[in-house]
């Protein structure tokens, strides 16, 4: 079942859009003249890396229709199409590929990563950024409600594919790279109390356990979690909520030619 919501996600667009922005100006890439940005969402991503890259072809693809319905209504210009990350395979090579907040939805990342750089041009960048909190409390939480009764047969068992370090990720890239540059930046945002932190992860990382569950279950899943967070994620004097999002980036440079 896919449900990701284009509504949901870019309910806190301003927030999820600032990794990113501060990944493609990371990006040492000056004359590009073809880009892609995979798992695109509703396009704000692209937006973003076609304001850098103005004159290059860019593309998005995505495995969410919902998600293509959205980037395609926001910048009818570029081109978006449906299409698995795992298995994507084009016959051209790219100067840049732009993987924002999405691998960490996908396996296998000793295969992927290397096959990523493989697509690129000579002198072309992969640029990513993936969220680094499954130990966070909005992470640790989710997975201690889904072992509790009633929602442990369900859920109890639901798995995100696992993450790993900065220096296990510069140790597979660096014999397939001439450059790369990997660093991790802890966000803070500030949002509207702790409901407004159960609805930012109503969006991505409650997915798993949410699909599962029906709307009653879902319900009491989520009362039972937003009192938890209510806990982890004390609201300030004026009832603002700091979330700590810790983020980890790579930029990495295909050899020259």
């Amino acid at each position: 079942m896919n449900s990701w919501s284009a509504k949901q996600y870019s309910a806190f667009e301003n927030e999820r859009t600032r990794p990113v922005r501060d990944l493609v100006a990371a990006l040492p890439n000056l004359l590009v003249k073809r880009a892609v940005d995979l798992g695109c969402g509703p396009g704000n991503s692209t937006e973003v890396l076609a304001s850098r890259y103005p004159d290059a072809e860019i593309s998005g693809m995505d495995s969410s229709q919902d998600m293509i319905d959205a980037a395609r209504k926001r910048l009818p210009a570029l081109s978006f199409e449906l299409a698995d990350i795992a298995t994507w395979n084009p016959p051209q090579r790219y100067d840049v590929i732009l993987a924002n907040a999405a691998l960490q939805w996908v396996p296998d990342h000793e295969t992927l990563y290397p096959a990523l750089v493989a697509k690129l041009a000579p002198s072309g960048s992969l640029a990513v950024q993936t969220p680094d909190n499954l130990e966070e409390p909005a992470h640790r939480l989710a997975r201690q409600v889904a072992g509790e009764a009633p929602w442990e047969a369900k859920i109890g068992g639901v798995k995100h594919p696992p993450r790993h370090s900065a220096a296990w990720y510069y140790e597979l890239l660096k014999p397939h790279c001439g450059t790369l540059d990997v660093w991790r930046t802890t966000y803070h945002h500030p949002l509207a109390g702790a409901a407004a932190v159960v609805e930012w992860f109503k969006g991505t990382a409650l997915r798993p356990y949410l699909d599962k569950l029906d709307a009653a279950e879902q319900a009491s899943f989520l009362a039972r979690y937003q009192s938890l967070i209510e806990q982890a994620y004390p609201a300030l004097a004026d009832g603002t909520v700091l979330l700590p999002f810790p983020r980890l980036f790579i930029v990495a440079g295909s050899r020259q030619a």
